[in-house]
């Protein structure tokens, strides 16, 4: 699959982002990171056919299914890109504090046992996909549902009833407050600078 969109967004002189990553064979990983940009959201990303598709979800994961989760498909990001946290640099794309929020393994609900990318992308190019994930905060059954008769990028996050699930879910609620705190600190610090002078030069 192709990076050169999320190359053609970066200053990699300036951003410490990867580049590139090759997958290890017999698993397939996918990884939340929670990311306090000009808007504070969750990048849901899961490792199909050697990078890592990704969403973001303005309001976070949810273990709640009467939660239909807004999704943006984003472009596809590098397989390292799994282990990045850190601070993108002000003037960058994406700017603010990047945190891994969740990270393990999936299957496909619907796989078939012969070729899991072939699946996975026939999936989501239907704009349904279903898949289980196994990862510390976030477990069992979940669903990426294209929405019909809107944007091409507009998806639903949606969580299956099963034993798992967990009703009135906020993702914040299990981020530590030492990673709230920083990124309202850099955001902070970051409209500061942006603040025009008491005495501007007339």
């Amino acid at each position: 699959m192709s990076l050169t969109k999320y190359k053609q967004k970066r200053n990699f002189d300036e951003t410490t982002e990867p580049t590139a990553g090759k997958p290890q064979k017999g698993e397939h990983i996918f990884v939340i990171q929670r990311h306090h940009a000009t808007r504070l959201h969750y990048d849901f990303r899961l490792e199909v056919d050697g990078v890592l598709k990704s969403w973001a979800v303005p309001k976070g994961p949810s273990l709640d299914p009467a939660d239909k989760r807004l999704a943006m498909q984003v472009e596809d990001h590098p397989y390292d890109y799994k282990d990045f946290e850190g601070t993108i640099p002000k003037g960058n794309y994406g700017a603010g504090t990047v945190y891994i929020w969740d990270k393990g393994t999936f299957e496909l609900l619907r796989d078939d046992g012969k070729n899991f990318d072939k699946e996975a992308l026939k999936e989501i190019n239907a704009g349904d996909l279903k898949i289980v994930l196994k990862g510390k905060k976030l477990k069992g059954e979940f669903a990426l549902v294209k929405m019909k008769n809107s944007d091409d990028n507009a998806w639903l996050l949606i969580k299956h009833r099963d034993k798992y699930v967990k009703e009135k879910y906020d993702s914040e609620d299990y981020t530590p407050e030492r990673i709230k705190a920083q990124g309202i600190r850099e955001k902070e610090n970051a409209r500061k600078k942006k603040a025009p002078s008491a005495y501007p030069h007339r």
